[in-house]
């Protein structure tokens, strides 16, 4: 089996398990579990429909209630408005074209809404993404056959190692006094001449700064626009807003997660909006609306006569549209040409408007958290590619594939880095992070090469503070249990929350500044998330400084940082069992969330067979900073 062929048949696999995985939970699941699962709204009112592009009825929905719940909706995605009344019949299917936190467009391919829509509540139920994949085997298939094209496939095939991977020299013709040496060493690899250029990022070392100070100053060196990309919308509107910031002119494809009036003016239906010529298009909206609105006017009469008057009408409603088509198209389009950085998720890059666009140089930022696949979409479409990110963090998600090393897991951002370790370029200074913090991730993941910057070397939250406490809770009877899957430690839980508390307190009586030190309480593993938010939000003292707690697993605090972390690892049992703990790029992330004061606490016994965890347990007994939970009352 060939490479492609491999990463299609990877692909579908993992397409038909996120298929079962849906169907099911729409299937079995209640009304109430979708919408606490985030796949469906529910209930629903009506704001307004209006005919859209290409005779789409485009249908605003508000979400009435439960406003604080998150949810899964987003841009193009696939979706079906319902009735209550009658759920399996009284269905809509339409596509996602506009999403924020309680309102979203639809858009449906119907003349007006029907009749249903008037008995009983309305939701609206998240289908079974199919575009995505699409996009996804498009890409793989078209790379396989650029594989093969010996004008048009060298971007491939030098990305593979089929041919060799030209390596000019880099000249040092870039220096920001604001940044490092490490930081402008990898600006000046972002704007030289290589077909590839991978930016290293370990945790707290400017990443996105450099990013952005390379994206300046390729625009500078060279013209012609940039592609931005990263495998979420929350990465994408980071960037966006960051670049904006900056004085890059941006034009966000798809709709931002993060509800800013900043963001949303560098969408594409803001950009449209304000563009002199759309005047245009408004006028002759309001005249194909008048049209339909006369059209409907007929409904309930069904004479011939009004039938052919019915007809007219929204004949002469379509021709009005065809026009508004038009002239929408010559839009975007003089919007596309006039900006410096399109910014888009990686499947977003094949957006209609952009889909056909070639770029001097793609960015995918990121990169090591996004499936191969989808990489692919947007590599296509460059003579250049840049790939910021960092292996040693957390991997993409991938729900199927049992086999980590070989599957889906292993992104191509890792596999280059391999295949071309002349073309990475290291970030090395950290700012983010006492020296202990940083020195014991540092050494088993990053050769030792990370080094303090001298702004956080040793700051602590107290003066005589140690930044790295191993709590261990071996003999003290803290054993796991497990329940439908879910793993937790009540025990460890309820330890945690009363060293929390009395942290707290012994902070408030030293006044040790006008407000508490930020706080991260994080733990592998859901359930125990759960409890411990729970423990926190039943104690007074705790519970009247919630803004500056937060309470969650460590795949939800990736990109953040917090003054006191504290890690609950969970898992106490007989077997030596530990879970996904045995992926220490987890545990990479959760250490490096930490500024000032990590405090892991954990049983020995049962993590301390693991190298990672041996080391640390070693690491922490060096510094004198090992505990055991008999150390404090019971």
């Amino acid at each position: 089996m060939d490479y492609f062929e491999e990463q299609i048949a990877l692909l579908k696999e993992e397409k038909q398990y996120d298929f079962a995985q849906h169907e099911n939970l729409l299937l079995k699941s209640s009304l109430h579990d979708r919408r606490m699962q985030g796949v469906s709204w529910f209930p629903i009112t009506i704001g307004g429909t209006e005919i859209g592009r290409g005779d789409y009825l485009t249908i605003t929905l508000h979400r009435t209630n439960n406003l604080n719940e998150g949810h899964k909706f987003r841009f193009g995605m696939p979706v079906a408005l319902f009735s209550n009344y009658d759920p399996t019949e009284d269905r809509l299917e339409g596509i996602i074209s506009y999403v924020s936190r309680d309102t979203m467009r639809i858009s449906v391919r119907v003349d007006e809404m029907p009749d249903w829509c008037r008995r009983g509540k309305l939701g609206v139920d998240l289908l079974f993404d199919e575009h995505a994949y699409d996009e996804m085997f498009n890409a793989l298939s078209e790379a396989k056959n650029r594989l093969l094209d010996k004008d048009n496939g060298c971007v491939v095939r030098q990305l593979l190692g089929e041919d060799a991977m030209l390596s000019n020299p880099i000249e040092e013709v870039y220096t920001h006094p604001a940044l490092n040496t490490s930081q402008n060493a990898a600006i000046n690899a972002i704007i030289s001449d290589r077909l590839l250029s991978i930016l290293h990022g370990p945790p707290g070392t400017g990443k996105t700064t450099t990013l952005i100070a390379g994206i300046q100053a390729l625009l500078k060196k060279r013209n012609g626009q940039i592609l931005v990309v990263a495998p979420s919308n929350t990465a994408v509107d980071l960037l966006s807003e960051k670049l904006a910031l900056a004085g890059v002119s941006v034009l966000r494809i798809g709709n931002p997660v993060r509800v800013s009036e900043h963001l949303q003016k560098l969408t594409l239906d803001a950009q449209v909006d304000n563009h002199p010529v759309n005047k245009e298009r408004k006028t002759l909206e309001k005249q194909a609306r008048a049209y339909t609105d006369m059209a409907h006017k007929y409904k309930r009469n069904f004479g011939k006569a009004e039938r052919e008057q019915r007809k007219a009408l929204f004949d002469e409603a379509r021709k009005i549209r065809k026009e508004m088509d038009k002239l929408q198209d010559f839009v975007i389009e003089d919007v596309l040409n006039k900006v410096e950085v399109v910014t888009a998720t990686l499947v977003g890059a094949n957006h209609y408007t952009v889909r056909n666009r070639h770029y001097h140089t793609v960015i995918i930022d990121e990169a090591a958290q996004a499936l191969e696949p989808a990489c692919w979409v947007a590599i296509l479409k460059a003579d250049r590619i840049i790939m910021a990110g960092d292996h040693c963090q957390l991997p993409p998600t991938v729900k199927s594939s049992s086999n980590i090393a070989n599957g889906l897991s292993n992104t191509l951002f890792e596999k280059l880095i391999k295949r071309f370790p002349d073309q990475v370029s290291l970030l090395d200074t950290q700012y983010r992070m006492n020296e202990q913090i940083m020195n014991y991730p540092s050494r088993v993941l990053y050769e030792g090469r990370l080094i303090a910057s001298d702004s956080v070397r040793n700051w602590k939250l107290l003066e005589d503070d140690k930044p790295v406490v191993f709590i261990d809770t071996a003999g003290a009877g803290y054993e796991e249990s497990i329940e439908e899957n879910a793993v937790s430690n009540k025990e460890e839980a309820l330890f945690l929350y009363r060293h929390l508390l009395a942290n707290v307190i012994a902070m408030q009586q030293n006044d040790i500044s006008a407000e508490l030190p930020s706080i991260g309480v994080i733990t592998p593993y859901r359930q125990q998330s759960i409890l411990l938010k729970e423990l926190i939000m039943q104690d007074d003292i705790l519970k009247s400084i919630v803004p500056a707690i937060q309470v969650h697993t460590i795949d939800s605090f990736q990109g953040q940082e917090k003054d006191l972390i504290y890690i609950s690892l969970v898992r106490s049992n007989t077997g030596q069992q530990i879970g996904f703990l045995g992926d220490v790029r987890r545990m990479n992330v959760a250490m490096t969330r930490a500024k000032k004061k990590l405090i892991v606490i954990g049983d020995s016994a049962t993590i301390g067979q693991h190298d990672f965890y041996k080391g640390f347990i070693d690491y922490v007994t060096d510094l004198d900073q090992y505990h055991s939970v008999w150390e404090w009352p019971m």
